[in-house]
């Protein structure tokens, strides 16, 4: 094979051999506006017997050989740890270890069982247990289960001589860049797009996000090298580093509430979208932050996005076929399994002659604990100014509580 493709040296023995997929612009329905790239790591060690850390999407197998080929030979590596078998990390793995032959293949308990599962053919993983220690050609990983963060399988590799965490999706973005590390892309760019990536894929996992951050603390980890599976690497003593995003990590565990407020709808024939224009209004006379998502513009994982760090969400809709519109339905199920807590709320929206809309909204926004603050403002054909002022009322409404549980 020609090596094309260089690996990228991390420390001392640790090198990125992975793969940036500038393309992609949907992951499983979040919308991946810059790209990502799927992060694989060799380590090299004194007995010649090599590790890589991680697969990559199947299409990049030949990209991770190559760059594997440019610091050793590939029949030198020995073990192959898999700390998640989601197919962005896994669909490789067949090729990958039919090209590398190596002596051991191992993964958390859950990991074994899902290879298997997914990968046809594709055996002869050995498991390994929460905090259990394995010497790696001379060099001791210590394994970290961190089940549902996001994948049942999913866990933590520790290099404790090195301190490297390879954390797989934890503390990763789905950002393509030509900047491997954090420190080299901007601390606004990596805070929107580590942002998205928690409210997206972590946010329903916020009860063990902190518990891990303490399991993490309590095992007195040093990490000076954060290593993920997408997005940059966080090098401690650099700004950003490590701290930067464990602390982010902490903040939207949280989910505490702030003076911003959600609003998205759509609309038919634009007067859902006048009263959404309206409460924006009355949201920011009264001191709220608005932010308006229409979505025939706005795709449901830039709403989840912007939820991240909101108090309120309030949702517009037409009736039509007497349910809630299409596109709004298609983001309440998406949001619902996102579970973004502490938020109060409404319902909007216009009809022209049935109106069941916004009830079935009210009651899809009730059953996502949302406490609301208004049984759902709800207007026949083309709202008039003083269904405008009762939008714009509640718009001050809704502000006036963010207020108050801010004080």
């Amino acid at each position: 094979m020609a090596r094309v493709y260089e690996a990228i040296p991390i420390a001392e023995g640790f090198y990125w051999v992975g793969a940036v997929d500038w393309g992609l612009r949907d992951f499983h329905g979040y919308a991946t506006h810059r790209g990502t790239t799927y992060n694989s790591y060799l380590m090299t060690t004194p007995s010649g017997r090599n590790v890589v850390f991680d697969g990559v999407k199947e299409p990049f197998v030949d990209v991770m050989l190559s760059r594997i080929a440019s610091v050793v030979d590939p029949a030198s590596v020995d073990v192959v740890v898999s700390n998640h078998a989601e197919m962005d990390h896994s669909g490789g793995l067949p090729g990958l270890c039919t090209a590398l032959s190596p002596s051991r293949i191992l993964a958390s308990q859950a990991g074994v069982r899902n290879l298997s599962m997914q990968l046809e053919g594709f055996g002869g993983v050995t498991a390994v247990g929460d905090g259990e220690t394995v010497d790696l050609g001379g060099e001791q990983v210590v394994f970290m289960e961190t089940r549902m963060l996001h994948w049942p399988d999913s866990m933590f590799s520790y290099l404790p001589s090195r301190r490297i965490l390879v954390s797989q999706d934890a503390f990763g973005m789905h950002l393509a860049s030509a900047g491997l590390f954090a420190h080299r892309v901007g601390r606004e760019l990596l805070r929107e797009e580590a942002g998205r990536y928690y409210a997206n894929i972590l946010l329903p996992y916020s009860t063990l996000v902190t518990k891990l951050l303490s399991k993490v603390a309590a095992a007195g980890l040093t990490l000076d090298i954060i290593a993920p599976d997408h997005g940059p690497v966080w090098v401690e003593g650099r700004d950003p580093g490590p701290s930067f995003i464990t602390g982010l990590y902490r903040e939207w565990a949280a989910q505490r509430p702030t003076r911003k407020a959600v609003i998205s709808f759509d609309t038919m024939w634009k007067s859902t979208e006048m009263m959404a224009s309206s409460i924006a209004e009355g949201l920011e006379a009264g001191g709220a932050n608005p932010v308006v998502l229409p979505l025939h513009g706005s795709h449901r994982s830039d709403v989840a996005s912007e939820l991240l760090e909101a108090g309120a969400l309030i949702l517009g809709t037409p009736t039509i076929n007497n349910n809630i519109f299409p596109t709004v339905a298609d983001l309440v199920a998406y949001l619902r399994g996102l579970r973004r807590q502490n938020l109060v709320g409404a319902a909007f929206g216009s009809y022209g002659w049935s109106g069941e809309g916004v009830k079935q909204l009210s009651a899809a926004m009730a059953e996502m604990k949302i406490d609301l603050l208004h049984p759902g403002l709800s207007i026949q054909f083309r709202p008039d100014g003083s269904t405008l002022s009762a939008c714009r009322e509640l718009g001050s409404a809704i502000a006036a509580r963010l207020a108050a549980g801010e004080a």
